[in-house]
């Protein structure tokens, strides 16, 4: 501050002159609307995975009936999509290094545009499975690229918030979808369906076209050798000057470019454009890295192995089957599952940089474990009662509305938060593109099979199952996972690497900030530099 600047010119004896403003307590950054806007535009790649997923649990009933197709094919064509995605987010990490991230999001766009087209004007089964290969090859090429920009133009102090927006626009996309399912179900059936899915190809176009707007990665631009022009993004996407410097230091550290090294163009090591880095990752990881990967891809797992697409897609029939029979009733209450979700995502959005990512995570699978386990019960009892019982369909309704809930105020935005700010710098996209693909594997897995599983072990027992993989993910990330608020995202290769034991690392790196405090304690608690460090 200026008035610190003061104080020290005019201090007698190597003492500065305490001014009033001196006792206030150290005011947090106000958010920075450059990284904010970035973020936004970003994230919105993420409607159209949601849009799609949305539309997808209306638009199943009336292409069931208007092509006369069977459950085992209304399952693949629901779940086919994120097998589909497999390939975009394979091939995203390899492009995104080489095109930047940037247009990276924009060729995304372009391709689920083109698949939204080809799915609306489907004539037959196979010609909707092949628009549904097109979009699901844009949405693989979405859900890697927006959290991984986010995170690198973020700054540290609040990044989580910054992060979670890819979770926030996904949520927003499913309400879109199911709005759209009621507004479009009043047409005739066999063009109802059309416009539902037709209609998704307009945000792919208002996101390509804000993209032009939006800067590259610094950390994709060091990567390059481009340091004049990552300088020039740092210092409109952090907090002060004295954070750009460090976040630029710790990007050309973490690049192998040296520190002093301030050329606005420098000649970067093949290896910064993608190669040898699957090597690394999967063949010869380091301890930490290992950590990091197995963290990355368990919380990918669980989110989807514990029923949040089975629920999200097939909602329609878990009211049916819990008693509500009018085709508006279903949709109506499909529309409030998608408000609660979004209400609640925001609220996580809000909490994740202030209450840290653990105690929600934890909390949010502790809530679903619960919810999970008593839908499973309502389920059962009017599975098996020969009358209907309000009491149980209340009951159910409302469990799906707390499982959502608890859903989107943790496990749903910690996932793609955490995955995305833990890689190191030079695997991260690679990295981050493994844990999507398991993320869409699992989503596609439970999606295709659901309607068999209901069948097989009733619905009641299916939920049943659900809450016992949540009990299951809970554990793991109890043990597993540290937290991470506030670390920079090249502190994270100390806190990993003793898996279970992640606690001495953070006991550690908790030491280490205490002791720099104490250096540079004299100067109002921070001798002028800006902190990074964890809020304890």
């Amino acid at each position: 501050m200026a008035a610190d600047g003061k104080a020290v010119e005019n201090g007698v004896s190597g003492q500065s002159l305490k001014t009033i403003q001196d006792f206030d307590p150290p005011r947090r950054p106000k958010k920075n609307i450059f990284a904010i806007a970035c973020a936004v535009l970003a994230s919105m790649t993420s409607i159209l995975l949601g849009y799609d997923i949305g539309v997808m649990s209306g638009a199943a009933r009336y292409i069931k009936r208007d092509f006369v197709i069977s459950d085992t094919k209304v399952e693949i064509l629901m779940g086919i999509l994120n097998l589909y995605s497999l390939l975009g987010s394979a091939a995203a990490g390899r492009t995104s290094d080489w095109i930047g991230r940037r247009y990276t999001i924009v060729f995304a766009g372009a391709i689920f545009f083109t698949g939204a087209l080809l799915m609306g004007f489907a004539t037959n089964y196979s010609f909707l499975m092949f628009g549904r290969f097109v979009a699901g090859v844009g949405v693989g090429y979405a859900l890697m690229i927006a959290p991984v920009y986010t995170a690198e133009v973020s700054p540290a102090s609040y990044r989580g918030f910054l992060t979670s927006f890819p979770e926030v626009f996904i949520n927003a996309g499913i309400l879109l979808g199911y709005v759209s399912n009621y507004a479009f179900s009043k047409l005739p059936a066999h063009l109802g369906w059309r416009f539902m899915l037709g209609v998704g190809a307009i945000p792919s176009v208002l996101m390509a076209v804000g993209v032009l707007a939006m800067p590259e990665s610094p950390r994709w631009l060091v990567m390059q050798g481009r340091l004049g022009d990552a300088k020039r993004v740092l210092d409109k996407t952090s907090d002060s000057p004295e954070e750009a410097q460090l976040r630029l230091a710790d990007i050309k550290e973490a690049a192998g470019i040296p520190e002093h090294c301030t050329d606005e163009v420098v000649q970067v090591s093949k290896r910064s454009h993608g190669e040898d880095v699957w090597k690394e990752l999967l063949l010869h990881p380091t301890p930490p890295v290992r950590h990091i990967l197995v963290c990355a891809i368990g919380i990918h797992f669980f989110q989807q192995a514990s029923g949040i697409d089975a629920v999200v897609l097939y909602s329609p029939t878990i009211f049916e089957k819990a008693g509500i029979t009018s085709e508006d009733q279903k949709l109506l209450a499909t529309v409030a599952v998608g408000f609660v979700k979004t209400l609640f995502i925001l609220v996580a959005t809000f909490t994740l940089d202030r209450i840290g990512r653990r105690p929600l995570l934890l909390s949010s699978v502790a809530g679903m474990i619960f919810s999970l386990g008593t839908l499973g019960i309502a389920l059962t009892i009017i599975d098996h009662s020969h009358e209907k019982l309000m009491w149980a369909v209340v009951l159910s309704i409302s469990m799906v509305l707390a499982y959502v809930a608890f859903f989107s105020i943790g496990m749903g935005p910690i996932t793609w938060v955490y995955s995305s700010e833990i890689f190191p710098l030079k695997l991260r996209a690679q990295g981050a593109s493994m844990a999507v693909a398991v993320n869409r594997v699992t989503s596609g897995v439970i999606s295709m099979t659901f309607l068999s599983l209901y069948k097989a072990i009733t619905i009641g027992g299916s939920f049943f199952l659900f809450a016992a993989v949540a009990a299951v993910a809970w554990l793991f990330f109890y043990t597993m996972l540290p937290e991470t608020r506030g670390r920079t995202l090249e502190d994270m290769e100390v806190l990993f690497g003793k898996f279970y034991r992640w606690r001495e690392a953070h006991a550690m790196l908790k030491e280490k900030k205490k002791n720099q405090t104490e250096v540079n304690g004299g100067d109002n608690g921070n001798g002028g530099q800006i902190q990074l460090g964890t809020k304890e």
